[in-house]
């Protein structure tokens, strides 16, 4: 698709709003008009923003008039004008609106601090175009926010761990993982490494005085691997790190064809005190579809496991919108998930990304799969907060069925710290391993920086060094920014 900016330079935001109706498709950028099929013309001409989409041999124009000539309204009005383009071309209405960004919830919570509430509702209806029903979510997930945040302090930080390999690819995975078929090999060096980065990040953190409050271990799946390696990762964490004062320390148990008694005890003896284990669905003809290794009783098992061996917080992730999935069927999940009754459970929406290995239209999105995913959504939400498993925290993705969200239930008390933490980028996390970034928050202000490591575990392994001198910049950063 060809997209034109006359008059004005908002290419990014006009971008990611097309983005919406059609995910994959390439965009080229232009400042003369084009008139032909399968472009977007958009235009800031004497007191109005107009926009024109050619598509499928028709034409559909909106105008709007502008209040103020600041170049933030400049931007609303032409993505308002644009947006009515593609809801009158498709019949597709975003629940969301304009709003294209990963953290609705953190927009929500500083327009209400800064315009108060009623401002805030009106401005996310009436200017942003977001639903009742997203502006009612962003409500409920900002009042469990709130009171997590307020527990960080200045010197806080958290320590995230990746373990990328998997005992095998699903479907719909975009993440920096590996079989552990193929990657057998690299599994004692990278975990070698990965200890060695472990203990000179402890170092740093304390020659900076920083408190640690959280500690994720993440993949991936991080009990793809063997036991052993498993206890070296751990230990080295408990060896060089305080975790007597720690608020949380989760372990991502994943994919419940790789959890052994053996695994669980070595993450319960080395101080986690939260696991997950994702089933994704509780229907194994979907599981067979994405490329799954497990079935709905291995789960099952894997879930009472952990709780004979004396886990007491244990999330479940789900994903709606997963092929051959419909609304009954991901009911059955919700019903069945409820019966083991977990302290939380996030809710995924199916993010189409490039790197995946699922089918997908580069045209307009089915919208019945669209639909399909919103009730999928809406009976999550309306099912686990009957239940008392409440929404606590949310984000997006780019290309999600629906262009829905992510949302994070949980029973009072048992809300996951660190996903809070890094989505609203609170704190600063100390990150390991490949694919993992570091990001540092200013202490009591808003600049964030980020160090980042290599993606691949061979890029990691082979050059080690460069990641380490890397680290360097944590200390740069809070010689300049003190706490």
């Amino acid at each position: 698709m060809k997209l034109c900016l006359i008059n004005h330079s908002f290419k990014y935001e006009l971008e990611k709003l097309i983005r919406i109706f059609l995910p994959f498709e390439k965009i080229e950028f232009f400042d003369t008009f084009i008139s032909e099929d399968n472009v977007v013309v958009t235009e800031i001409k004497g007191n109005k923003a107009k926009a024109s989409l050619y598509l499928n041999n028709e034409l559909f124009k909106y105008e709007i008039l502008l209040n103020s000539f600041d170049e933030k309204n400049k931007e609303l009005k032409l993505a308002t004008a644009l947006f009515n383009c593609f809801c009158e071309a498709t019949g597709y209405i975003s629940q969301w609106g304009l709003l294209t960004g990963v953290r609705p919830a953190k927009l929500w919570s500083r327009l209400k601090d800064s315009m108060g509430e009623t401002n805030a509702e009106r401005y996310f209806k009436e200017e942003l175009l977001v639903s009742d029903k997203k502006v009612s979510l962003c409500k409920k997930t900002n009042l469990g926010e709130d009171t997590i945040i307020g527990l960080s302090k200045p010197n806080s930080y958290s320590l995230y761990i990746s373990i990328p390999f998997c005992p095998t690819r699903c479907s719909y995975c975009s993440f920096v993982s590996h079989s552990i078929d193929k990657a057998k090999k690299l599994i004692p060096e990278y975990v070698n490494k990965l200890c060695e980065e472990i203990i000179i990040t402890s170092k740093i953190a304390k020659k900076n005085n920083l408190k640690l409050e959280t500690v994720y271990i993440g993949g991936g799946t991080p009990t793809a691997i063997d036991e052993y390696n498993l206890e070296r990762i751990m230990k080295t964490v408990s060896e060089n790190f305080d975790l007597s004062n720690i608020r949380e320390y989760t372990v991502e148990a994943g994919r419940p064809d790789t959890i052994t008694a053996q695994k669980l005890t070595v993450i319960k003896n080395n101080g986690a005190t939260r696991i997950s284990i994702n089933p994704q669905t509780m229907n194994d003809s979907v599981l067979e579809t994405i490329g799954r290794k497990h079935t709905e009783k291995q789960t099952v098992d894997s879930f009472k496991l952990a709780r004979s061996l004396g886990f007491d917080n244990i999330n479940m992730d789900l994903i709606a919108g997963l092929p051959t999935d419909n609304i009954e069927s991901f009911k059955t999940t919700i019903d069945k998930v409820l019966k083991l009754n977990p302290e939380s459970v996030t809710v995924h929406s199916l993010s189409f990304k490039r790197s995946s290995n699922l089918n997908f239209d580069d045209n307009i999105k089915s919208r019945n799969i669209d639909a399909e995913a919103s009730l999928m959504v809406d009976f999550a939400l309306e099912t686990l907060t009957e239940n008392g498993i409440l929404p606590y925290y949310m984000y997006r993705q780019s290309k999600t069925v629906g262009n829905l969200e992510n949302v994070g239930y949980a029973k009072k008390g048992f809300e996951c710290l660190y996903n809070v933490y890094i989505m609203d980028e609170t704190h600063s996390i100390l990150a390991c391993g490949a694919s993992s970034v570091s990001k540092l928050r200013e202490p009591g202000g808003n600049f964030i920086d980020r160090i980042f490591n290599f993606k691949y575990p061979y890029e990691y392994i082979d050059r080690f060094d460069e990641i380490i001198a890397r680290k360097d910049g944590i200390n740069d950063f809070y010689n300049k920014y003190g706490i």
